[in-house]
């Protein structure tokens, strides 16, 4: 062939010092782009065959990525389809620009070097972020092609003239420029191409071309050294994902689950996606065992694009009370070089999105049908999920309502009719509404448990990071509940009755009793009534009440309550007026009267954990005194 020089049309002056300034940050993507579009042509001279389109000899399907230290360049090469010259120049060199100004403005708004890639057709041209010359030398398996190569040093200009390649297919030889030597380091090849093409469908295989090893020696007996050949297959071509569930076990999933996170426990269970209308999607999402710092657990779960690996970002994808899930997602409907403001504005994102939430929730369902003592054992984990999702998403709502636990300070646990059924007999208040009891924290809350016990009320156990949302969401879903802490009222005014208890107190007596236990709280926020109670029930009980305590949960947990978390506590201090003490209180003097209101006030604080430093001091001492 002849050879031919010329400019590469894309109406600017030059593109390449725009992709290495702007797309720096993200240069790795390079070899993601190059080795996908050599993964690429191999399929399509595969697919060419089955057609019968192609009737040559089709070997093995491979790609190459051959790092050379010494001549400071890497190679992708492909026995793929190949390109003819006439190829080159129409898909290499006619970049499809409109024109400078239209890239220059689209451009400004751009946030990375994917949404670039993506919108512009950039994939090849990322090799000059790292290289500052770039040759490809290709043979197309067209009958009677001639082999060609195109050479091009990050300028506008370019050549092509007869290549010497012999074999269909076709090679890109990166020149890696000084600012890129990091890249001619086998171990950052190994790891990229270990990101970005584990589980690519075509054979990847990584070589280096400097490694040599000692073969003998020479006539003056001097080392002498021989190039080796490292045909290390660094991918896996048909992950789990790619296969039928039928043709997989158990174990299949637990070894693909190891190599993905290779410190953690086994997962609880998984879902295996898999649908082709009306979008395709395929992937395996786990339910791991959840750890303290739930932060450390997000982003686990991989969005592949055709096996190619894209991003952990994938908030857009999966609903956000399943980011705590792990494992893999792939659809060739999001593109390769996609960009976080393209996932938010897919349509194909919001239904594989909704579909996700479907499987979820459809799995979980079938867990409680199935093996309703093996859901229990779990909820400890899964609660979490179900509880969020309950919250967020009034869909999955829909369908989690039938699955969802409550779980009693016993540990016997409940679905949402279960329960009711379970207590509104006894915790059904004077206005129709059946109030649930919840506990937060079963040991420090023990006393006012077993207040609540007394009384045969049942009390819930909700101590999830979650449970304040939890609670706030389904008493307003839930017709006809009120839900409230075990500990944000006495007793006696948890679950307002219409049965009341006489005050053996006149008002003077109630006024006195009143005005002695004020004196002796010596803390801000704290308002003391006196209260007609069972002469059983405590002395003294101090509570805040539910919609306080609530909002300054919410507001620890985030939400937009941050003007409640700011707000100064503020506690009520109940008196049993009917209380055998306060009678024996009334009887006493002057700084015995004091002290015996002080112990009782410190007693109901030292119950909540609420008595510390020199107050639980003072307060021993005086115990002692009194013994």
């Amino acid at each position: 062939m002849i050879a031919e020089k010329g400019n590469i049309s894309i109406h600017t002056e030059n593109i390449f010092p725009i992709i290495k300034k702007f797309l720096y940050s993200d240069n790795e993507i390079f070899l993601r782009e190059l080795v996908s579009n050599a993964v690429d042509a191999v399929q399509k001279i595969k697919r060419l065959a089955s057609l019968g389109q192609f009737n040559g000899d089709l070997g093995e399907p491979l790609v190459q990525v051959i790092l050379d230290k010494e001549a400071k360049t890497i190679t992708i090469s492909d026995n793929g389809i190949g390109m003819t010259a006439e190829e080159i120049k129409k898909y290499i060199n006619q970049v499809a620009f409109s024109g400078a100004s239209e890239f220059v403005e689209k451009f400004k708004d751009a946030k990375d070097a994917n949404e670039i890639i993506g919108k512009f057709g950039l994939g090849f041209y990322s090799a000059f972020m790292v290289a500052d010359l770039v040759e490809i030398n290709t043979l197309s398996y067209v009958d009677g092609a001639e082999s060609a190569k195109w050479t091009c040093d990050g300028s506008t200009t370019f050549e092509i003239e007869a290549g010497s390649k012999t074999t269909r297919g076709t090679d890109i030889i990166l020149h890696i420029n000084e600012e890129s030597a990091e890249f001619l380091n086998e171990f950052k090849i190994q790891e990229i191409l270990d990101k970005y093409a584990k589980f690519l469908p075509i054979p990847i295989q990584f070589g280096n071309k400097t490694n040599r090893e000692e073969d003998g020696t020479d006539e003056e007996g001097k080392p002498k050294f021989k190039d080796v050949e490292v045909p290390n297959i660094i991918n896996t071509t048909t992950p789990i994902w790619a296969k039928s569930p039928n043709d997989l076990k158990d174990e299949d999933y637990l070894n693909f689950y190891k190599e993905l996170y290779p410190f953690s426990e086994d997962p609880l269970f998984w879902i295996h996606l898999n649908v082709d209308y009306p979008f395709n999607l395929t992937g395996v999402l786990y339910f791991p065992k959840l750890k303290e710092d739930f932060e450390l657990q997000r982003n686990k779960i991989k969005l592949f694009s055709r096996q190619v690996f894209i991003t952990d970002e994938v908030k857009e994808i999966v609903p956000e009370f399943l980011m705590l899930l792990h494992g893999v997602i792939d659809s060739p409907d999001i593109p390769l070089n996609v960009s976080r403001s393209f996932l938010q504005a897919d349509g194909n994102v919001k239904k594989i999105n909704s579909y996700i939430t479907k499987k979820v929730a459809d799995k979980l369902g079938e867990l409680f049908k199935s093996d309703r003592n093996s859901y229990e054992q779990k909820w400890q984990d899964i609660g979490l999920f179900v509880k969020y999702g309950m919250i967020s998403d009034e869909k999955f709502y829909d369908k989690a309502k039938d699955f969802c636990l409550l779980t009693s300070v016993d540990g016997k646990p409940y679905t949402f009719q279960e329960y009711k059924d379970q207590v509104a007999g006894m915790q059904t208040d004077k206005n129709g509404k059946v109030v649930y009891l919840y506990s937060t924290d079963s040991e420090k809350q023990d006393g006012f448990i077993q207040a609540a016990k007394g009384k045969g009320y049942d009390v819930l156990k909700l101590d999830s990071p979650i449970d304040s949302h939890f609670v706030s969401a389904m008493e307003y879903k839930l017709e006809n509940t009120i839900w409230k802490r075990v500990d944000a009222s006495a007793v006696n005014a948890l679950i307002e009755k219409d049965e009341t208890f006489e005050s053996v107190l006149n008002e003077e007596q109630s006024s006195q009793v009143k005005t002695v236990f004020e004196t002796s709280i010596k803390r801000e926020g704290y308002t003391v009534e006196v209260v007609s109670m069972n002469p059983e029930d405590a002395p003294v009980t101090i509570t805040m009440d539910e919609f306080s305590r609530r909002m300054k949960d919410m507001a620890k947990m985030g939400g937009g309550m941050s003007f409640y978390g700011n707000m100064p506590d503020s506690y009520k201090v109940s008196i049993n007026g009917n209380h055998k003490l306060i009678n024996k209180l009334l009887k006493a003097e002057g700084e015995e009267q004091a002290k015996m209101a002080k112990q009782a006030v410190d007693l109901a604080l030292l119950s909540q954990g609420m008595l510390s430093g020199a107050e639980l001091t003072a307060f021993v001492k005086r115990s002692v005194e009194l013994i």
